[in-house]
Protein backbone atom coordinates (compact mmCIF):
# COMPACT_ATOMS: atom_id res chain seq x y z
CA UNK A 1 0.00 0.00 0.00
CA UNK A 2 1.66 3.44 -1.07
CA UNK A 3 0.24 5.74 1.54
CA UNK A 4 -0.72 8.95 -0.40
CA UNK A 5 1.35 11.83 -0.20
CA UNK A 6 -0.70 15.24 -0.04
CA UNK A 7 0.84 18.34 -1.08
CA UNK A 8 1.47 20.62 1.37
CA UNK A 9 2.33 24.06 1.18
CA UNK A 10 5.11 25.22 3.46
CA UNK A 11 4.46 27.43 6.29
CA UNK A 12 3.65 30.78 5.75
CA UNK A 13 6.30 33.13 5.85
CA UNK A 14 6.89 34.98 9.46
CA UNK A 15 6.72 38.88 9.28
CA UNK A 16 9.38 41.25 10.67
CA UNK A 17 9.70 41.07 14.15
CA UNK A 18 7.82 44.34 15.50
CA UNK A 19 11.19 46.02 16.60
CA UNK A 20 12.50 45.55 13.16
CA UNK A 21 9.19 47.42 11.75
CA UNK A 22 9.41 50.10 14.55
CA UNK A 23 12.70 51.38 13.68
CA UNK A 24 12.01 53.23 10.29
CA UNK A 25 9.42 55.43 12.95
CA UNK A 26 12.13 55.35 15.60
CA UNK A 27 14.77 56.92 13.40
CA UNK A 28 12.43 59.79 11.85
CA UNK A 29 12.15 61.08 16.29
CA UNK A 30 16.12 61.42 16.13
CA UNK A 31 16.30 62.80 12.56
CA UNK A 32 13.34 65.61 13.96
CA UNK A 33 14.78 66.11 17.95
CA UNK A 34 18.32 66.97 16.23
CA UNK A 35 16.70 68.86 13.33
CA UNK A 36 13.91 70.81 14.80
CA UNK A 37 13.79 70.94 18.37
CA UNK A 38 17.52 70.86 19.69
CA UNK A 39 18.10 74.08 17.79
CA UNK A 40 15.11 75.48 19.27
CA UNK A 41 15.52 74.63 22.60
CA UNK A 42 19.40 76.38 22.09
CA UNK A 43 18.06 79.44 20.36
CA UNK A 44 15.45 79.91 23.50
CA UNK A 45 18.35 79.40 25.99
CA UNK A 46 20.23 82.48 23.87
CA UNK A 47 17.33 84.56 23.83
CA UNK A 48 16.39 84.26 27.88
CA UNK A 49 20.42 84.98 28.28
CA UNK A 50 19.88 87.98 26.30
CA UNK A 51 17.04 88.91 28.06
CA UNK A 52 18.97 88.42 31.52
CA UNK A 53 21.68 90.79 30.20
CA UNK A 54 19.72 93.88 29.03
CA UNK A 55 21.22 97.20 30.58
CA UNK A 56 19.70 101.06 30.23
CA UNK A 57 21.41 102.77 27.03
CA UNK A 58 21.16 99.29 25.17
CA UNK A 59 20.16 99.80 21.36
CA UNK A 60 17.35 97.03 20.71
CA UNK A 61 15.06 95.85 18.46
CA UNK A 62 11.14 95.04 19.64
CA UNK A 63 9.89 91.67 18.28
CA UNK A 64 7.13 94.13 16.33
CA UNK A 65 9.94 96.08 14.16
CA UNK A 66 10.74 98.96 16.53
CA UNK A 67 13.86 99.89 17.53
CA UNK A 68 14.73 101.88 20.05
CA UNK A 69 17.33 102.38 23.53
CA UNK A 70 16.48 101.23 26.97
CA UNK A 71 15.68 103.75 29.39
CA UNK A 72 15.09 101.60 32.38
CA UNK A 73 14.20 97.88 33.23
CA UNK A 74 11.86 96.60 35.89
CA UNK A 75 11.58 92.70 36.32
CA UNK A 76 9.03 92.02 33.54
CA UNK A 77 8.86 95.49 32.09
CA UNK A 78 11.33 97.56 30.05
CA UNK A 79 11.08 101.51 28.78
CA UNK A 80 12.26 101.63 25.50
CA UNK A 81 12.36 105.59 23.79
CA UNK A 82 11.88 105.17 20.45
CA UNK A 83 12.01 108.90 19.62
CA UNK A 84 13.32 112.09 21.26
CA UNK A 85 10.78 112.30 24.34
CA UNK A 86 8.82 109.32 23.30
CA UNK A 87 8.85 106.30 25.41
CA UNK A 88 7.13 102.89 25.27
CA UNK A 89 6.56 100.54 28.20
CA UNK A 90 7.09 96.60 26.79
CA UNK A 91 7.13 93.32 28.31
CA UNK A 92 10.84 91.88 28.80
CA UNK A 93 10.54 88.96 26.32
CA UNK A 94 9.53 91.45 23.76
CA UNK A 95 12.66 92.64 23.07
CA UNK A 96 14.03 90.52 20.01
CA UNK A 97 17.78 91.57 20.01
CA UNK A 98 20.41 94.08 20.57
CA UNK A 99 21.67 96.25 18.32
CA UNK A 100 25.38 95.61 17.98
CA UNK A 101 27.25 98.65 16.64
CA UNK A 102 25.61 101.66 17.18
CA UNK A 103 22.79 103.35 15.81
CA UNK A 104 19.57 101.76 14.05
CA UNK A 105 20.65 104.50 11.12
CA UNK A 106 24.13 103.21 11.10
CA UNK A 107 22.52 99.58 10.77
CA UNK A 108 20.46 100.14 7.96
CA UNK A 109 23.02 101.85 6.10
CA UNK A 110 24.56 98.38 5.99
CA UNK A 111 22.79 96.37 4.88
CA UNK A 112 22.10 98.99 1.81
CA UNK A 113 25.51 98.73 0.86
CA UNK A 114 25.46 94.57 1.12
Amino acid sequence: MAGVAWAQGGGAAAGPSPIVSMMPIALMFVVLYFLLIRPQQKQRREHESMIENLKRNDEVVTSGGIYGRIQSIADKVVVVEIAPNVRVRLDRAQVATVVKGGKPEDVEKGKERS
